[in-house]
């Protein structure tokens, strides 16, 4: 695979954030900024059985290495694509008696990449891996210990036949895969699977109200712009999910990404005010200071329990556990609290994969009105957030409500995904199908619904994967 549009950027120096890159000409929402193929990329420790080492989907029955009995493909096909990337892997494998963490997979690699190719900056690239900040000089010191562990791991493993690289080009790569390891999605771009490199994703700084996002598609990523860009402006993403106070956003960033953010959103502390709106009665009486700090409190302790029983598969407890926390949220919190938003994001998709869709489809809409007032308009995350309460609405039977938002989200994953991507063609098909049944419910509603109840049958609406697995909200993975 090659970069593609490279054209379309230019590195520079951006005041206070060092280098960046910037538009080299117009461009307008949607358009693809650049494409580019992983340098290394590696599937999650957790689901090394579930997804194809190649290609990355998710699917069962994979076919496994004969040799290193490791790595797991869809099939001959895959196996062969990966062979390359593969054949260090399986024979170092083999010899050191086990598999390696993910983070060693990574490095390995990318230093065998490194090895064949040699350090210099590859062809249409805009840097060169050495030139990415590592922030090895800034890490806790905690961090540094389990960087120092990957290191000494990785001597372990490294083959003694291979080129021997000095202990501070390791550690590079492993503070590089640190800061800058990009999390990579299934097919449908619904679940996170694996981390890979992009060197030159990485020169794209942060806003938390950016000006692009980044999607993987067909095996690359793709900058991509979310409105109008000027030529000479520069290019951002948001490396974290913008659903958080400004102070809680900064410090993620400062803890994982060494700097400080002081986008006009964080400075100003724009959309702050509704994350933590209270309810306001007729009278324009609100809630008590102590009541707001107990619910919140509360809120914390409930959502931690939430995790919990969601990571163990307990859906039934996740559900009751919600229930509980709404009853204490709802007469003191806004509609657009980011406590009150989390858990109807939880409830919803949990009684969706329960097939309680009728309660689902009120969540969720509660959910979408709330994340319309505090996403950008064109933000990803909103556009999925969507699809999912149209997919529900329309499970509920709700075709009026459902349709509007699958053509809502359909606009948005238009810009954020693309039209080739497999979720915006999923989407296509789903909204196609609700215009007809639309249009069918207008005219006769006894037929619409014999009709639906036989779609159903035949062929359901897939919305969702498992709700203990692990979403997409930031751009790049987090230790």
């Amino acid at each position: 695979m090659t970069l593609e549009n490279m054209e379309n950027v230019e590195v520079f120096d951006s005041p206070g954030k060092g280098r960046g890159l910037k538009a080299t000409k117009e461009l307008w929402a949607g358009d693809v900024l650049f494409a580019e193929p992983s340098y290394a990329a590696v599937v999650f420790d957790s689901l090394v059985q579930d997804v194809c080492h190649t290609c990355f989907k998710r699917q069962p029955k994979l076919q496994r290495c004969g040799q290193c009995k490791f790595a797991h493909y869809c099939d001959r096909t895959c196996q062969r694509q990966g062979w390359a990337e593969h054949k260090n892997e399986c024979g170092a494998i083999k010899n050191y008696g086990k598999v390696p963490n993910e983070n060693i997979r990574l490095a390995a690699r990318v230093l065998w990449r490194v090895d064949k190719e040699g350090g210099a900056q590859a062809e249409g690239s805009l840097t060169s891996l050495d030139q990415l900040e590592d922030h090895v000089a800034d890490m806790p010191e905690d961090d540094l210990k389990e960087l120092k562990v990957d290191v000494h791991n990785f001597l372990d493993f490294w083959p003694d036949n291979c080129r021997q690289f000095v202990v501070d080009q390791i550690s590079h790569i492993f503070g590089v895969i640190n800061c800058n390891g990009f999390t990579v999605s299934d097919q449908r771009g619904l679940q996170a699977v694996g981390v890979g490199l992009f060197p030159n994703l990485c020169l794209v700084n942060h806003d938390c109200w950016p000006n692009c996002t980044v999607i993987l598609n067909n095996g690359k990523i793709e900058l991509r712009a979310m409105g109008k860009i000027s030529p000479g402006e520069e290019l951002t993403v948001s490396y974290v999910d913008f659903l958080s106070l400004s102070a809680d956003r900064r410090l993620q960033l400062r803890q994982q990404y060494f700097f400080e953010c002081n986008c006009e959103h964080c400075t100003k502390g724009l959309k702050d005010e509704l994350m933590t709106a209270v309810k306001v009665e007729e009278d324009g009486a609100k809630p008590s200071d102590d009541l707001i700090k107990e619910v919140m409190q509360f809120s914390v302790k409930a959502l931690e329990k939430i995790e919990k029983a969601r990571t163990e598969g307990n859906y039934h407890e996740v559900v009751k556990l919600c229930r509980q926390c709404l009853e204490k949220q709802e007469p003191v919190f806004g509609e657009t609290h980011i406590y009150l938003l989390r858990i109807l994001s939880v409830l919803s998709e949990v009684l969706s994969y329960l097939q309680l869709f009728q309660e689902a489809a009120g969540y969720a809409r509660r959910m979408v009105d709330g994340y319309l007032k505090l996403y950008h308009p064109n933000n990803a995350q909103l556009g999925m957030a969507t699809m999912r309460a149209g997919v529900t609405h329309w499970h509920a039977g709700l075709i009026e409500v459902g349709h509007g938002m699958i053509c809502k989200a359909y606009a948005i994953l238009l810009i954020t995904h693309g039209p080739s991507h497999p979720i915006t063609k999923d989407l296509e098909t789903m909204r196609m199908q609700t215009e007809m049944e639309l249009r069918m419910f207008q005219q006769n509603e006894y037929i619409y619904y014999s009709m639906r109840e036989a779609a159903l049958q035949n062929q359901p609406m897939k919305m969702m994967a498992e709700p203990g697995e692990e979403a997409i909200k930031n751009l790049f993975r987090k230790k």
